[in-house]
């Protein structure tokens, strides 16, 4: 099966991140059938997916982008059901974004294994519950992977895609090269081995652990904070990443002069960080303190900040991506 012809892609459970992929999928020449156990359904999914249609990398170009969304359904490009087993009959990809809830996930891939074409890829967009846990209930565990986007996947361009030990490497090749179709700015990368939380997410929680922990102890303020990041690693990092920096960070010597140089001072640091904890009554003082600063700092996102923290993560990697000096 070829990445680069039109897939039949079923979509299970449209909350954010499943708009947001919806929309992803249908930026392409796609069939996208769409199911969710919800009530409103139709009438959510009328209401919330011109939202995420609309945008300079989307198919939305007119001021009422619920038009597309009846144009959508109209072509058959986008097709609406009252079932698992009928959402799934023709597919050749379906992904899952469910609740973060292993029996669910289990159940779930165990009914979509009886229901889907052999052939038909599986993908779960959780943020922690590996494939390997997910895939007991299966016959063939062979089909299931995680593909974990960053929130929102219509707009943030990686995908870590996890295999488990079982996984085919066929099937992990072609999530691959699902999302690296020329044209797209999705940057999907392997994750070789199975591990809590993935890379991207372990990566963003030590850094909020820390943060936490500097506002709990009364070095900074949660908004201070904010700043500190964005007018330092945020920029530093996205242009070259954390070993590349620090690469250039050591001059002549690299990386290995840096961390020469700078291993004290490191160690210091890494001995003196703090972990608190986030559940139970332990983390009661700190959550507080800085749920309270947050809400004061930036109190509750409207639907026109939202649009315009999009709109900016958007030239954000528009720059990331071009090439200078040419």
């Amino acid at each position: 099966m070829s990445t680069t012809s039109p897939q039949r892609i079923t979509l299970i459970g449209l909350g954010t991140i499943g708009m947001s992929m919806a929309a992803l999928h249908l930026t392409r020449d796609n069939v996208v059938d769409v199911f969710d156990p919800r009530p409103d359904f139709v009438d959510y999914l009328i209401k919330t997916l011109p939202g995420f249609l609309a945008g300079p990398n989307s198919e939305s170009t007119e001021p009422q982008p619920e038009k597309v969304v009846a144009a959508l359904i109209s072509s058959g490009r986008l097709q609406i059901h009252s079932s698992l087993e009928s959402a799934c009959a023709s597919a050749t990809i379906v992904q899952e974004q469910g609740p973060e809830n292993l029996e669910f996930k289990r159940s779930t891939w165990k009914k979509v294994e009886s229901m889907a074409p052999a052939s038909a890829h599986f993908w779960t967009s959780t943020s922690g519950i590996a494939a390997s846990k997910q895939q007991q209930d299966m016959q063939d565990k062979t089909r299931l992977l995680v593909v974990h986007p960053f929130n929102p996947p219509h707009i943030m361009p990686l995908l870590e895609i996890v295999p488990s030990p079982e996984t085919s490497l066929e099937r992990v090749e072609f999530a691959r090269e699902y999302f690296s179709i020329p044209g797209s700015r999705h940057r999907p990368v392997v994750i070789r081995k199975e591990i809590p939380g993935f890379v991207g997410n372990r990566l963003a929680f030590a850094l909020l652990r820390e943060a936490c922990h500097l506002v709990q102890e009364d070095v900074v303020t949660t908004g201070d904070l904010d700043t500190i990041l964005m007018a330092s690693l945020g920029p530093r990092w996205a242009g070259n990443g954390v070993f590349e920096s620090y690469q250039q960070g050591g001059g002549e010597g690299g990386i290995r002069s840096f961390l020469d140089k700078l291993g004290g001072t490191m160690q210091n640091v890494w001995d003196d960080q703090g972990r608190v904890n986030v559940l139970g009554e332990q983390g009661t003082e700190w959550k507080e303190k800085v749920i309270q600063q947050t809400d004061e700092a930036y109190g509750t996102q409207t639907p026109e900040q939202t649009r315009e923290k999009e709109e900016r993560l958007r030239e954000f990697i528009r720059i990331q991506t071009q090439r200078f000096g040419e």
